[in-house]
């Protein structure tokens, strides 16, 4: 879980094919200058929430991050090819252990509207969460184990079998609840 955060070039990339400077793409993401410096040198594993930002930020979608070789077809996921993977630090700050591993399920599907992920959701030992929100919906579905969302000021507990779906501009933290791993399916939208 500790490997190192592969999104950084690609941000880096997208940022200089923009002509933005670091500066530039922190405050139109409303991130911090460290935050995209050790971004873009794969020293941090993001979060999702700053991550979508800093894709709006670039005028691209989240999936832009994961994508190849886009195609114009369907695009058709073999059960454990699971090739791009992104771990998240789900919301704790300067974390460089992955909480949450991202297997996208449509990567390499050219101009998307959704971005379909199968997601460990690993457990961590804290009361404290912290929400968060971004334009945008998401659908979840419990593959296996039990999955804790806090939305607004409500908490729902998920099992094997259970979905939810939600507005995320509404402040939201999915974590595994207990002390077991957690998958689940996940289908984000998120406009920009």
């Amino acid at each position: 879980m500790t490997e190192k955060n592969q999104l950084g070039s690609k941000i880096t990339q997208l940022r200089e094919s923009k002509g933005m400077s670091i500066e530039d793409l922190a405050k139109a993401s409303d991130s911090s200058i460290e935050l995209i410096e050790c971004l873009e040198k794969g020293n941090l594993v993001p979060s999702l929430t700053p991550l979508l930002k800093i894709a709006r930020a670039l005028s691209v979608r989240l999936g832009t991050f994961l994508d190849d070789a886009p195609q114009n077809g369907p695009v058709i996921t073999k059960s454990g090819n699971y090739e791009s993977v992104v771990r998240f630090s789900g919301k704790l700050n300067g974390a460089v252990d992955s909480k949450l591993n991202f297997y996208s399920l449509a990567f390499e599907k050219q101009d998307r509207h959704m971005e379909p992920f199968l997601i460990d959701v690993y457990p961590f030992e804290t009361n404290e969460y912290k929400l968060s929100s971004h334009e945008g919906e998401e659908f979840i579905f419990v593959i296996s184990g039990e999955i804790e969302i806090l939305y607004g000021s409500e908490k729902y507990l998920l099992k094997t079998g259970d979905s939810i779906y939600y507005d995320s501009v509404v402040p939201h933290d999915l974590h595994a609840f207990g002390n077991s791993l957690a998958k689940i399916l996940a289908v984000i939208y998120a406009p920009f």
